[in-house]
């Protein structure tokens, strides 16, 4: 699935990264527990978070992810842009929950993450 139909699915505002929105992804997870992202995740490409701090960039960037959908609304600060720039890590915003945006995007056929 590339980053485009995943921003379409949930009616998500692009932040940073509208170069990025032709890549492919083919896993996700979604949770506010960084720790629980380290400990217990590989191979997801998009983290679905409602958790807004810089860690999320570095973790994200540590996973090797390349996309962030930050869910409730929720928005980066311009730090946390400025990081995702230069990681070439996307960044958009949807205004659905986290099970909302998990269950659409595993229902449109991105398959195989965890939530945690």
């Amino acid at each position: 699935m590339e980053i485009r139909q995943i921003q379409k699915l949930l009616d998500a505002e692009l932040i940073v990264g509208e170069d990025t929105l032709d890549k492919d992804v083919h896993s996700a997870c979604g949770s506010d527990m960084m720790s629980d992202v380290l400990a217990y995740v590989k191979d997801q490409a998009v983290l679905l978070t409602g958790l807004v701090n810089a860690q999320v960039i570095r973790t994200a960037q540590m996973m090797d992810m390349i996309c962030i959908v930050f869910v409730r609304s929720k928005a980066p600060t311009e730090d946390m842009i400025a990081l995702a720039k230069d990681a070439g890590i996307t960044l958009m915003s949807t205004s659905k929950r986290m099970y909302e945006a998990c269950g659409i995007l595993y229902t449109a056929g991105l398959g195989k993450g965890v939530t945690v």
